[in-house]
């Protein structure tokens, strides 16, 4: 079997190529990791996650960055969180940061792996990242990873949970990042149909 290796890249490298494609790649430390397209679930949790925090941390230090920033953590990997919630002020022509105090990724069935092992030791990694939010994209419900020393603690919230994050003074219900999702509703894909 003939499997092609891939020639290891800088990071200077990669955050030069990436400027130049039209698709998005996060960096593993080696080289690019395309990034796969989401669903409207997916989309809809996002959405409910920056209008949620946006008006929550308004008047305060911290704001909160959609995905379309690059975190550099510690190890040097770059990645693209679908949320994270930033302390310190940040140049508006920045495409990097490297000190998010809260970082959110929704599961996906192709990036679950990556999230819950891979991302989960980088954001510990790296000491800015005091909570790590893994939301269920399927149901109401999440990880939630906060730093205590040297490791982390976790806790599993469940649709009545109240989604604490005391590192920007917010709380707020669990069930209200899934505002408008109907879990009943068919999930066939793009060629899905409603039934007579």
């Amino acid at each position: 079997m003939n499997l092609a290796l891939r020639k290891p890249m800088t990071l200077a490298e990669f955050l030069a190529w990436e400027e130049r494609q039209p698709l998005r790649y996060e960096f593993d430390g080696v080289g690019p990791v395309a990034m796969t397209g989401g669903t409207a679930g997916h989309s809809a949790i996002q959405a409910n996650l920056a209008f949620s925090l946006t008006g929550r941390l308004r008047g305060k230090p911290c704001r909160f960055h959609g995905n379309d920033l690059k975190f550099q953590v510690a190890d040097g990997a770059v990645r693209y969180p679908d949320g994270m919630v930033l302390c310190s002020p940040v140049d508006r022509g920045a495409t990097v940061v490297r000190n998010p105090v809260v970082v959110f990724e929704v599961l996906s069935p192709s990036t679950t792996r990556t999230d819950r092992l891979v991302k989960a030791r980088e954001y510990q990694a790296t000491p800015s990242v005091q909570r790590y939010v893994m939301l269920e994209q399927d149901s109401v419900g999440a990880v939630v990873y906060a730093r205590a020393g040297d490791g982390w603690t976790h806790e599993i919230l469940i649709e009545e949970s109240t989604l604490a994050l005391p590192e920007i003074g917010v709380e707020l219900p669990l069930a209200e990042l899934y505002d408008g999702i109907d879990f009943g509703a068919a999930t066939g894909g793009p060629q899905a149909e409603e039934s007579a």
